[in-house]
C-alpha cells in the first residue's frame, strides 16, 4: 500500500533534515581533527549513537509486542557489521582531516555503487547491464575526481573510498538479517559492536586525547547529537515511505557539503569535483530508477 503524499513529503523533508545533520557532523569532525584522532571522535560518535538506536528499537510495536527479546540468531552477522562501520568510520573521520570537505563527501557517495556491486556475491541477486554500467559510470567519476597518476592524486583520497566499500557492505549486510528480526534491534547489536571496536581501534592508536576545553567537549557533545539525531530521523523517514521515495534527495548532500565547507573552511574545490561528482550522481539515480522501475513491474533484478 502507497504512503499517503502529505507522508511522502513529511518523509522526504525528514530525510533532508538526516542529511544536513550528517553534513553538520562532518563539518564539526573536521573542526575537532587537528586537535583529537579519528578513532577517538569514532568512538565518542558510537557512544552518543546507542541512544537513538535504543529509542527506535523501544518505538518499534513487532519487538514489543514479541516479548522485547534482546538477543539475535545472527549475532556473528551484527558482529561483522558493526567490525565495518567500526573502519568505515575511521577511514571517513580520518579522511575529513586531511581533503577538502566536499571532495571526501563526494568521493564518500560511492557508496551506492558498492551496494549494487555487494548485492551480487552477498545477496545472489542478478545484476543486470544498466545497473552494471551505472556502476561503471560511478566509478569513472570516482577516478575523475582522484585523478590517479596526476599531480593532483593523494593516498589520501583512498581513505574515503575504502570508507564507501565498508559502508556499502554495512548496507548489504542489513538486508541479511532474518524476517522476523525488527531492523532496530539488528542495528543495536551492530552499533554495540560498533562502540567496542571504535574503543578498542581508539586505544590502540594512541589513546584518548584530553579535551582542551568546555568548547571542544561541547563541540563533541554536538557531533554525537547530530549523528545520532540524523539516524532516528533516517528511520523515522523510511518508516513513513518507500526508500526509492527518499534516495534521489540523499545527494542533496554534495551541494550542501560544498556549500558548509566554502562558509566555513574557505574551501571551493569545484575544478576538482566537476564533472566527476555529476557522474557518480547520476549512476546513482540510474540504479535507483532501474530499481524502482522493476518493482512496479513485479520482475526480478537484473
Amino acid at each position: 500500500m502507497s504512503a499517503r503524499p502529505d507522508k511522502v513529503v513529511l518523509a522526504v523533508i525528514v530525510s533532508i533534515v538526516a542529511i544536513v545533520l550528517f553534513d553538520l557532523m562532518g563539518l564539526l569532525i573536521k573542526r575537532l581533527s587537528p586537535h583529537y584522532g579519528a578513532a577517538e571522535l569514532s568512538a565518542y560518535r558510537n557512544i552518543f549513537g546507542l541512544l537513538p538506536s535504543a529509542i527506535v528499537l523501544w518505538m518499534n510495536s513487532t519487538w514489543r509486542n514479541e516479548g522485547r527479546r534482546l538477543g539475535i540468531r545472527q549475532w556473528q552477522l551484527a558482529m561483522a557489521r558493526g567490525v565495518a562501520v567500526t573502519f568505515a568510520q575511521y577511514l571517513f573521520y580520518l579522511s575529513l582531516g586531511l581533503m577538502a570537505f566536499a571532495t571526501t563527501t563526494t568521493i564518500s557517495y560511492s557508496t551506492a555503487l558498492f551496494t549494487t556491486a555487494l548485492s551480487v556475491p552477498l545477496l545472489g541477486e542478478r545484476v543486470g547491464l544498466i545497473r552494471w554500467s551505472a556502476v561503471a559510470l560511478g566509478f569513472v567519476g570516482v577516478m575523475m575526481i582522484m585523478q590517479p597518476g596526476t599531480a593532483g592524486f593523494s593516498w589520501h583520497m583512498l581513505l574515503p573510498f575504502g570508507a564507501a566499500a565498508l559502508y556499502g557492505f554495512s548496507g548489504v549486510s542489513a538486508r541479511l538479517i532474518d524476517p522476523e528480526v525488527p531492523p532496530p534491534l539488528f542495528n543495536l547489536h551492530s552499533s554495540a559492536v560498533a562502540v567496542l571496536g571504535s574503543l578498542t581501534l581508539a586505544l590502540s592508536v594512541g589513546g584518548f586525547t584530553p579535551v582542551a576545553n568546555l568548547q571542544d567537549l561541547g563541540l563533541i557533545v554536538l557531533m554525537g547529537l547530530f549523528g545520532g539525531t540524523a539516524v532516528l530521523c533516517l528511520v523515522v523517514a523510511y518508516r513513513m515511505t518507500e526508500p526509492s521515495n527518499l534516495a534521489p534527495f540523499s545527494y542533496l548532500g554534495i551541494p550542501i557539503a560544498f556549500g558548509l565547507g566554502w562558509l566555513f573552511f574557505d574551501e571551493a574545490p569545484i575544478d576538482d569535483l566537476l564533472p566527476g561528482a555529476l557522474l557518480i550522481v547520476f549512476a546513482g539515480l540510474m540504479i535507483l530508477y532501474r530499481e524502482r522501475r522493476l518493482r512496479r513491474t513485479g520482475q526480478k533484478p537484473g
